[in-house]
């Protein structure tokens, strides 16, 4: 097992009339927090008696969120301004973006961490942007002691989990795994915010990734479709690249093939899957054109989702194990509540844990390998991520 990094003195518990607070030598940055995803995280963290900065480009904004959160401490700063960033990090500390999209912005706040040896966490859940944390800011993390955990939201922590489960239970002889996403429950209205929207749009056209005889490789998005039992219903889900292509063959290196499939389009899934056949030709379109038709497609919808619209929403996550001759060995299945509701509690928990006992490692890693399947596995549990019954 790899040395634990970041390690820190225990944090104290500190008395402030009458709430628990946690006092901790390691800062904690949220970057996005005047944002829906961003504001939901702020207050998971103080929830869990922690006091994170708040960090953003509108003063005023800061201002009125951090009030109503108790006081926190702010700083204005450019997400796009890789040495905005870097003044607000140090070694050990804890930077959490929820600003995206991430293809667009991410890359000097990723940068910032990896250069000043921080702990980094994001919500992203653009394929394109976590492999280039994978593959172009991991290795700076690595030289530089910072750890890099991106998509630690829904968006791919549910998977990663159930396909370790999945895994462990299989025992030997694994070859592949297959893991859905999927809601139920969704009541009338939008159910996503401009911000994921934009993100879908934004990447709608850029090439994807899989894993493939053992090898990570390049293809669209949509590329095979599949069906999954969910609620006792047969549901579609296309594949798409995520995190547990990068995750899941650290855990079992003889793994062939990691395939993850989304199922958020329901019989519009037939009609992605069909897309993916001229994929090669959008993937000539300029990103900085994809981007203004994204921006087009999303200006007049609503920031933030529909409350109503996720009131009873439910989200399913399942892994299954095959071996070489397609004998399912395992499956895994967890339950959730609804995907904006998991990534702040996420986010939260692992950015307290980072604070309080840093990870596992250095460079680019996944959620299990940085804190390991048990101490994750509870983790989730807190976010309402739990095995079906």
């Amino acid at each position: 097992m790899a040395l634990l990094r970041f390690n820190r003195s225990k944090a104290t518990l500190l008395r402030d009339g009458g709430a628990t607070v946690i006092a901790m030598s390691a800062r904690v940055v949220v970057f996005g927090a005047t944002g829906y995803t961003g504001a939901r995280t702020a207050e998971a963290l103080v929830s869990r008696g922690v006091r994170p900065v708040l960090a953003g480009r509108d003063p005023g904004r800061l201002a009125a969120l951090a009030q109503r959160l108790g006081g926190l401490e702010t700083a204005v700063a450019q997400v796009t301004d890789r040495a905005s960033v870097a003044a607000l990090v140090g070694r050990g500390d804890v930077l959490v973006t929820t600003v995206g999209p991430f293809t667009e912005l991410g890359a000097p706040a990723v940068a910032a961490a990896a250069d000043a040896g921080a702990v980094y966490l994001d919500s992203t859940g653009e394929p394109p942007f976590i492999r280039s944390v994978h593959e172009r800011w991991g290795p700076v993390a690595e030289r530089s002691g910072a750890a890099l955990l991106t998509a630690f939201g829904n968006d791919y922590v549910p998977g990663v989990l159930a396909g370790a489960l999945a895994l462990r239970a299989a025992g030997e002889g694994a070859d592949r795994v297959d893991i859905g996403y999927f809601m139920t429950g969704l009541g009338k209205g939008q159910p996503f915010s401009r911000g994921t929207l934009r993100s879908l749009a934004g990447i709608a056209t850029q090439p994807l990734y899989a894993w493939r005889d053992g090898a990570l490789r390049t293809e669209p998005a949509g590329a095979r479709m599949r069906t999954f039992d969910v609620a006792g219903r047969p549901r579609p889900g296309v594949t798409i690249g995520a995190s547990e292509q990068f995750a899941l063959p650290r855990i079992a290196p003889g793994l062939r093939t990691v395939d993850v499939y989304l199922g958020w389009f329901g019989r519009a899934s037939a009609a992605v899957h069909a897309g993916a056949r001229i994929a090669p030709l959008l993937s000539r379109v300029p990103p900085r054109a994809t981007a203004t038709v994204a921006d087009v497609l999303t200006r007049r919808v609503p920031s933030d989702p529909a409350a109503h619209a996720l009131a009873g929403a439910r989200s399913h996550f399942i892994a299954e194990v095959f071996d070489v001759t397609g004998t399912l060995l395992a499956r895994t299945r967890l339950t959730a509540p609804e995907p904006y509701a998991i990534t702040a509690d996420l986010l939260a928990w692992g950015a307290r844990r980072a604070a309080e006992h840093g990870v596992h490692g250095s460079g680019a890693l996944d959620a299990v390998a940085a804190f390991g399947l048990d101490d994750l596995t509870a983790g989730a549990a807190e976010a309402g991520i739990v095995e079906e019954n």
